[in-house]
C-alpha cells in the first residue's frame, strides 16, 4: 500500500507537469488550428517532461529501497515502460481526436489525461513493480557484488 501511495503522489506531480505542459502547448504552438498533429506532439512533448520528474520520483522515493546500482539498466527499463504507457495515453488520444472527431480542448484532456491515464498507470505500475524495481531483481543484483569482491579463499570457506 506504501508503494501505491508514494506511486500515486508521484503519478499526481507527473500529471500536473503533463497537464500544464499539454495545455500550453495545445492552446499555443501547437494548437490543431496552427498544425494538424498538434494535439499529438503538445501530448509527447508534455509526457516526456512527466516521465522525467516520475523517473526521479519513483527511483527514489516510490521504489527507492529496491532501486538498483545500474542504473543505466534501470533507466533504460523505465524509460521502455514510460514510452509504453504514453502509447496507451497517444492511443486514446488519436481515438478520440481523429477516429471519433472529439476534437475540442475538453475532448482532447478527457481522452488523454483521465481515460489514457488512467489505463497508462495501471500498465506502468505494474510494469514498474513487478519488472523494473522488483525486489528480488535489487537482491540478486546486490548478492552478485557481494560473491564478486570476496576472495577466492573466503568464496570457498563460505561455501
Amino acid at each position: 500500500m506504501r508503494q501505491l501511495f508514494a506511486f500515486a503522489l508521484v503519478g499526481g506531480v507527473g500529471f500536473i507537469l503533463d497537464l500544464a505542459v499539454f495545455n500550453a502547448l495545445r492552446l499555443t504552438i501547437l494548437s490543431p488550428e496552427s498544425m494538424h498533429e498538434g494535439p499529438i506532439l503538445a501530448k509527447v512533448i508534455s509526457t516526456a517532461v512527466a516521465i522525467a520528474a516520475n523517473w526521479i520520483g519513483n527511483r527514489y522515493w516510490t521504489f527507492g529501497p529496491h532501486r538498483r546500482d545500474d542504473s543505466a539498466i534501470e533507466a533504460i527499463e523505465f524509460l521502455a515502460v514510460s514510452l509504453l504507457g504514453m502509447g496507451v495515453g497517444l492511443g486514446c488520444l488519436w481515438v478520440s481526436h481523429y477516429a471519433l472527431g472529439y476534437t475540442s480542448l475538453l475532448a482532447d484532456n478527457i481522452s488523454s489525461n483521465v481515460v489514457g491515464l488512467l489505463l497508462g498507470s495501471i500498465v506502468r505500475f505494474a510494469l514498474y513493480r513487478h519488472w523494473v524495481y522488483h525486489p528480488e531483481r535489487s537482491e540478486a543484483r546486490a548478492q552478485r557484488g557481494t560473491s564478486a569482491s570476496a576472495t577466492p579463499a573466503a568464496a570457498s570457506y563460505e561455501g
